[in-house]
């Protein structure tokens, strides 16, 4: 099975519980992090915003309470889109079934960009990162909200543990899906070794990539203007 196929399987079969499962295991920390990385990018009520792997809609949800008014949504989880719109009605016909790496919108369409816990999980992490670019607007911003290794060794290793040991036997008991909760560790350490954001986006045209390292390096913000 291909990457993309795996990633749209493991979040539609743990949609039902996955906000329940998404705060539980971040303890609450992950609606702080939404916070911080829509205030570090200044986004407001004359953005156009397109949230990419909206999943449920948290970060659209966030944005919406900052006072931004357009707002579009893209997945690969037909599922998860279907519990964004149980959430917050206000988003239907403006929700589509997408990847990042085919984005179905014109050129400089789009003042922001935002991705929550995602890209690791792209087919083909330039592709998407270009396709950013391609449908923003000159000026406009790309705010990335990805996990991270910490680079403290001894959080590192709390990290480590937790991630290996005890959020798959959780995620397992209450989704039911032991796959999407060993992905997840996995996925992060891979992403971890092998790409490096900044230097993507850079690549790929952004003129000016800033990155911030929030609760001890465990999560990091990048936010990438063109």
């Amino acid at each position: 099975m291909n990457k993309k196929d795996k990633v749209r399987n493991i979040f539609d079969s743990i949609s039902k519980r996955y906000d329940f499962l998404n705060h539980l295991l971040s303890f609450g920390i992950d609606f702080y992090w939404r916070h911080k990385a829509l205030k570090l990018t200044g986004i407001g009520s004359g953005s156009i915003l397109l949230d990419v792997a909206c999943g449920t809609g948290d970060f659209s949800i966030a944005a919406k309470k900052k006072g931004v008014h357009e707002i579009f949504g893209a997945d690969l989880s037909k599922n998860m889109l279907i519990h964004f719109i149980q959430k917050a009605d206000w988003i239907t016909g403006r929700l589509l079934q997408s990847v990042a790496e085919e984005l179905p919108f014109k050129n400089n369409s789009f003042t922001n960009i935002t991705v929550a816990f995602g890209v690791r999980n792209f087919y083909d992490i330039r592709k998407g990162l270009r396709e950013f670019y391609r449908v923003l607007k000159p000026g406009g911003k790309a705010t990335i909200l990805e996990f991270q290794m910490p680079k403290n060794f001894l959080f590192r290793f709390i990290y480590n543990f937790y991630f290996k040991n005890i959020l798959p036997v959780i995620g397992k008991l209450i989704s039911k899906d032991k796959e999407a909760y060993t992905y997840l560790p996995d996925s992060v350490q891979q992403f971890d070794k092998e790409i490096s954001l900044s230097n993507i986006l850079e690549e790929v045209g952004f003129g000016r990539v800033e990155s911030y390292p929030l609760t001890f390096g465990i999560v990091q913000v990048v936010i990438a203007q063109k």
